[in-house]
């Protein structure tokens, strides 16, 4: 699949404005959220399924996607997976009730998955050599960590200025050309062939596993954990889960290969990444609320809001992260961007009622980025560094599949804390926007302590592989 430089650096622009594509749905759609309640006559309740659906669906499949582009090459399951998702767009944007778009939205998570499971699999075999692989990487961390902020700025715009269908139909021209430059692009990739790897069995365990683990968590929202529903589903979706890992002890041509995990630090970045996203994809839930019913801001300045965030988040990423991987080591400036992160999130856990952007927000948005820019390529970087070329699709869908994971859990979680304990305050007697803004403090806290926990593990997961570079220096 390499090329020469000028082509595989093009190669990797259109990759990523696919990726930031499929990144930037689930902002854009969640700022849209009100006007396509009242245009199609959701129930609060019914809404909520309106980003479940695509959730559930696209991280129900990333792993089945990674296998299927180590297999049947990545490059056609990164176009097919464009196709479906464009298409889906299509759908969604003329989608005339509730049940057709929760469908499509479905369709569209499907899609965003295959697409999305296998673009740091290619980066990492369009990009041999480790220089330029932690640039290119660099460059694919940014999109995964800014893009939802952008998203939150289009989404404010596209809403306010067209309506909420453009939400989903600005993806066409965007998809068709990604299709057409991905196709002269890119260079075609053999596979291993379906056989090397066409564990049904598996495939079946992990997809429906991991497709009710994520609905179980997102149900929470609306049904206690310790009921006995939520404790059922948990209990299957876990079962689930448990044979196939079993199963693919025994297989003889695994889904999933075990021995990714033997490499310390595959397995420690995953974990870290479920504990990091948790923390900040329901920051940004969070924040996005506290700007508009706390500050009152509506919905084009609340986008516009978080804009240094991306903005940090770029020139980290793109400017500084490879240098200080390559001076201080990955370990070093992982742990140390988890903690800049982790001291912004419980400066925001002091967030006051009548607080001012440029002074309560503002600040901790720049130290954040600055925090996660550095941190991401070095973690993304340390998930793939076991992988060979025979499952670096696996893998990419691995690491994909636990950030999906994380971002449930941290919104189901965090949510459903801020709203219990402003909910007992309100009933209480307390004023509304007191009450709201003590929850989403203690949101907040939990966020700090979510990622202040991932530093801890990146840092013992990573200390022997430090400990081995050091050593060979």
């Amino acid at each position: 699949m390499p090329g020469n430089g000028g082509s595989r650096w093009l190669a990797l622009s259109v990759l990523s404005a696919a990726t930031l594509m499929v990144v930037l749905d689930g902002s854009v759609v969640t700022i849209a959220l009100p006007w396509i309640q009242r245009d199609l006559g959701f129930s609060q309740a019914g809404l909520a399924w309106v980003v479940n659906a695509y959730l559930i669906a696209f991280a129900g499949s990333l792993m089945l996607a990674g296998r299927l582009g180590d297999l049947a090459g990545r490059r056609r399951v990164f176009l097919l997976g464009m196709v479906v998702f464009t298409v889906a767009s299509l759908l969604c944007g003329i989608a005339a009730d509730r049940t057709a778009l929760v469908a499509f939205r479905f369709l569209q998570g499907v899609g965003g998955a295959m697409a999305s499971a296998v673009v740091l699999g290619m980066i990492v075999t369009l990009f041999p050599e480790p220089r330029e692989r932690a640039k290119a990487i660099g460059v694919y961390s940014f999109v995964q960590a800014g893009g939802a902020s952008i998203g939150l700025i289009a989404g404010g715009v596209l809403t306010q200025g067209l309506s909420w269908n453009w939400a989903f139909l600005v993806n066409l021209p965007i998809g068709v050309a990604a299709i057409a430059l991905t196709w002269r692009l890119v260079a075609a990739d053999r596979g291993l062939g379906v056989r090397e790897g066409a564990d049904l069995a598996g495939a079946a365990l992990v997809t429906g596993g991991l497709m009710l683990l994520v609905y179980t968590i997102v149900q929470a929202e609306e049904h206690s954990w310790s009921s006995a529903r939520s404790l059922g589903l948990l209990t299957f979706s876990l079962a689930l889960l448990a044979g196939f890992v079993v199963r693919q002890a025994k297989a003889a041509k695994p889904l999933l290969p075990l021995r990714l995990f033997r490499a310390r630090a595959v397995s420690g970045a995953n974990l870290v990444m479920v504990l990091m996203v948790a923390g900040l994809f329901g920051f940004q839930f969070i924040t996005a609320l506290y700007l508009q019913r706390v500050l009152e801001l509506d919905a084009l300045w609340t986008g516009l809001a978080f804009l240094p965030a991306p903005v940090t988040i770029a020139v980290f990423s793109l400017g500084f992260a490879a240098r200080l991987a390559e001076r201080f080591g990955a370990r070093h400036v992982l742990v140390g961007g988890l903690v800049l992160v982790a001291i912004s999130l419980a400066w925001l856990a002091r967030v006051p009622e009548h607080g001012q952007y440029t002074v309560d927000v503002l600040p901790v948005l720049v130290l954040m980025g600055a925090g996660f820019g550095t941190a991401m390529p070095a973690l993304m970087g340390q998930a793939m560094s076991g992988a060979t070329e025979g499952d670096s699709g696996i893998a990419s869908g691995l690491i994909n599949t636990t950030q999906q994971v994380g971002a449930a859990m941290g919104t189901a979680v965090l949510a459903t804390a801020a709203t219990t304990h402003s909910a007992g305050l309100f009933d209480a007697g307390v004023p509304e926007k007191t009450a709201l803004t003590a929850g989403f403090q203690l949101s907040y806290g939990l966020s700090a302590g979510f990622v202040a926990l991932a530093a801890v593990t990146a840092a013992v997961f990573f200390r022997r592989s430090a400990e081995r570079v050091h050593a060979a220096r």
